[in-house]
């Protein structure tokens, strides 16, 4: 597979999640201002740092994983992402949209569970990029408690 081509695609598929996110994150902010705070919940301003952060950094990824790491490599961290990024729109859908707290919780586990492949290409490709990416997993994580957390209320 073309090293540019797996950039190219990769970025598609944070464009996608970035756009799709955007869109329906936005279409019930009112609803999601209205949930009792919890306890863990970040500031609203560290939503706004930390979403270009990975955005950003996926994009870079993708990039460094396309021109060091082997054709096998690329389509598990194209795979991976894109299932990733369906899952993480699940949960935008479910909770934003449809309101299906525990089921958004349930989405969020699995683009949880389908970064790790993505942490661990990181690493293999750079230690410096590992590194960077660990945000991004660690995100992850907090809106999955988050989500259960709304859930359980």
């Amino acid at each position: 597979m073309s090293r540019n081509l797996v950039g190219v695609l990769g970025t598609v598929i944070v464009a996608i999640y970035a756009i799709g996110s955007g869109r329906m994150v936005a279409t019930d902010a009112e609803w999601y201002r209205s949930l009792p705070r919890l306890a863990w919940q970040p500031p609203s301003s560290v939503f706004g740092i930390i979403w270009p952060y990975n955005f950003a950094m996926l994009v870079i990824a993708t990039w460094l994983v396309a021109s060091r790491l082997s054709n096998t490599n690329q389509v598990v961290w194209l795979v991976s992402l894109a299932l990733s990024v369906i899952a993480a729109l699940s949960w935008a859908r479910l909770f934003f949209q449809s309101h299906s707290l525990l089921a958004a919780g349930f989405a969020l586990v699995l683009a949880t569970i389908f970064t790790i492949p993505l942490l661990v290409l990181a690493f293999r490709a750079s230690p410096v990029l590992g590194i960077a990416f660990l945000p991004y997993q660690l995100w992850l994580a907090v809106a999955t408690s988050l989500a259960f957390g709304f859930a359980a209320q």
